[in-house]
């Protein structure tokens, strides 16, 4: 396989993991770094930390990682798009739908594939769970539930916990379901006394009839990553800490009590824990987007999607200021 030439425009948290996958991915090659406010976690190695989107472009790429703060992923975007460089854009696509509507025009208009760093969609127990409600294993599907809460992390300044954690939510489960979401409302509030909100509680319905529960916060002590999706046949748990997968069966309840021998209920039966193959989520992620930009699969998340992802999570904040 041909080496990639890749770009990594944001050395923060994500973008120190960014680096080593980079570093990692047989077909890539860490060209380039750039951050303008250096290198907190000296990912950079014998490579110069550029200080510029400008200068990353000026080095010659044929991909890029785009990790910087959400406020800035518009203009990093759009650089790299009018320069020609494919790139994979950290989530949220952009800081509103209207900054991230200019970024789709940007990639359209030069016809460079862009993608957004939606990391939940390839961990493996949501991979592993995807398949199995397509195979029909829960019948129809009721409802999609997640729990999404931890501390407060301070790198993040810009947004709040709806476009920073939520967008997870909203994306793997209009993923799940192959679904849009037809409705959305919500309460959140601000507990932490930053300018944006650290919780919310939301309900929705995607156009196929789903109904959803998501609740994010950064006020928990405890850290929790978990989605239930509920259907005819029982319910699938997953959690993305762990990557484990665990199927509860509706049991057999048999009674000869005739007043109540038709109500149509569901009693416990047999729980399956699954044996699944644990990959790094970001290792598959960068994974795709290099064969995406080599042309040979397109399972990266587009960035209409993120786009479609951010105006929910819009929609959710404005519910709840109404």
């Amino acid at each position: 396989m041909a080496e990639l030439r890749a770009g990594l425009i944001g050395l923060g948290m994500m973008g120190k993991h960014h680096a080593r996958v980079l570093r990692e991915v047989d077909g890539l090659m860490l060209a380039a770094v750039a951050d303008a406010t250096g290198d907190p976690h000296g990912v950079a190695g014998a490579l110069p930390v550029l200080g510029s989107v400008e200068e990353l472009i000026d080095v010659g790429l044929d991909m890029a990682v785009c990790a910087v703060p959400t406020a800035l992923h518009e203009e990093v975007a759009i650089a790299l798009a009018e320069a020609g460089i494919p790139t994979l854009i950290e989530k949220p696509i952009a800081h509103s739908v209207e900054a991230g509507q200019r970024v789709v025009d940007a990639f359209t208009r030069n016809e460079v594939l862009g993608a957004v760093g939606h990391i939940e969609r390839y961990n493996p127990a949501l991979q592993s769970l995807r398949e199995r409600m397509a195979a029909g294993e829960l019948g129809d599907i009721y409802q999609i539930a997640t729990r999404r809460q931890g501390p407060f992390p301070a790198r993040i300044a810009d947004v709040g916990v709806v476009k920073d954690l939520a967008t997870h939510d909203i994306d793997l489960t209009a993923w799940l379901a192959k679904s849009d979401y037809a409705s959305v409302a919500a309460q959140v509030t601000n507990r932490s006394g930053r300018p944006h909100e650290d919780m919310v509680a939301a309900t929705g319905r995607l156009a196929n009839g789903t109904i959803t529960n998501h609740l994010v916060n950064w006020l928990s002590p405890m850290k929790e990553r978990v989605t239930v999706v509920t259907g005819d046949t029982g319910a699938f748990v997953a959690d993305t800490l762990t990557a484990d997968l665990t199927f509860y069966a509706n049991g057999v309840l048999n009674t000869d009590w005739m007043s109540i021998a038709t109500f149509r209920g569901v009693s416990e039966g047999d729980v399956t824990r699954f044996a699944i193959k644990k990959r790094e989520p970001l290792r598959v992620e960068i994974e795709k987007f290099r064969d995406a930009v080599l042309g040979v699969s397109s399972d990266v998340v587009s960035l209409r999607e993120g786009l479609n992802t951010l105006r929910t999570a819009e929609e959710l904040l404005a519910t709840a200021r109404r």
